[in-house]
């Protein structure tokens, strides 16, 4: 494993060293075998996509499919340039809005925590880059740990060069537990639009015209810890420039019904989606599990 993960990493450091123009020129190359010879996960992307459209005609659906490909690509060279963009880099090229009046409104209402939902959307890697901007609070992300051990000490080690925490999804709630007993506040980033297991499963929305489950796990732990919520609209400015901005869902999670911080999530996401669709992580295989199926699982766990 270790052999591995230094092979990947000197490799990986040595492309990064190059500027992000010629990083880009081999993003453009790439994009032709991506998509027109390997057809990496084409079948997915253009399911995914026809099913959240099925107003666009084929054409339109093409054309989304093109652009996030495009845009994946990208997103594969920005990663990479991680390994070795400094700090003024990072922060000119990952720009946030609205950090005093985030800082106000939770002085004023006393929180301690912070969660912070976003979806894999724009570059998500950048967006670890939080802490810079608020170095007098605890910053980090919930994540899951890839099954390759080299690879995932690998996105360790690019996430935690900025300063915050990486915490495995496992272990969210005693982490968090323990942070908010701590002297800082604690901001964290959840990335939730994810599917679930089915053990997971209580829930379903509709979200890009479709009965969806996402996780809870935000929810419950902000209602647990008294977190102010906010959605990060993350957006792309244009190339290798992206900017979020802080959207206010609650500072009283325990005062909504329950799922309706869930159901929150899920419309903003989807309308940022809708906005400029080509950023989205269409390759994931979203909605492998359905609410159908769901619903028959129940049935006969019940009945048996």
């Amino acid at each position: 494993m270790k052999f591995i993960y230094y092979l990947v990493f000197f490799f990986w450091y040595l492309l990064s060293l190059l500027p992000l123009r010629v990083l880009y020129f081999i993003s453009d190359v790439l994009f032709v075998p991506l998509f027109y010879g390997l057809k990496y996960r084409r079948g997915i992307v253009h399911r995914n996509i026809a099913g959240s459209f099925p107003e666009k005609t084929e054409e339109e659906i093409q054309k989304i499919e093109k652009e996030f490909y495009h845009f994946f690509c990208d997103y594969v060279v920005e990663t990479i340039k991680l390994f070795s963009m400094s700090k003024k880099q990072m922060m000119k090229r990952m720009t946030f809005s609205g950090l005093d009046e985030v800082r106000a409104e939770l002085d004023k209402a006393g929180k301690k925590c912070c969660f912070l939902y976003l979806g894999h959307y724009c570059n998500w890697e950048y967006v670890a880059s939080l802490q810079y901007w608020f170095p007098e609070i605890h910053c980090g992300q919930i994540y899951h740990p890839l099954y390759n051990k080299a690879f995932d000490k690998l996105f360790l080690r690019l996430r935690g060069q900025f300063g915050g925490e990486s915490i495995p999804m496992k272990e969210t709630l005693r982490r968090l537990v323990t942070l908010s007993r701590g002297e800082k506040k604690v901001m964290i980033g959840f990335i939730s639009d994810q599917a679930p297991g089915w053990e997971g499963m209580n829930h379903w929305t509709k979200f890009l015209n479709r009965d969806t489950a996402f996780f809870q796990g935000t929810e419950r732990i902000g209602c647990r810890l008294d977190a102010a919520v906010y959605y990060l609209k993350v957006t792309r400015v244009k190339r290798g420039y992206y900017h979020a901005s802080f959207e206010l869902l609650t500072l009283h999670p325990t005062e909504l019904p329950e799922y309706r911080l869930t159901d929150m999530y899920s419309e903003h996401l989807e309308q940022q989606i809708k906005e400029a669709p080509a950023y989205w992580l269409w390759s994931h295989n979203r909605w492998k599990r359905t609410k159908e199926e769901w619903l028959k699982m129940s049935w006969n766990t019940q009945n048996s």
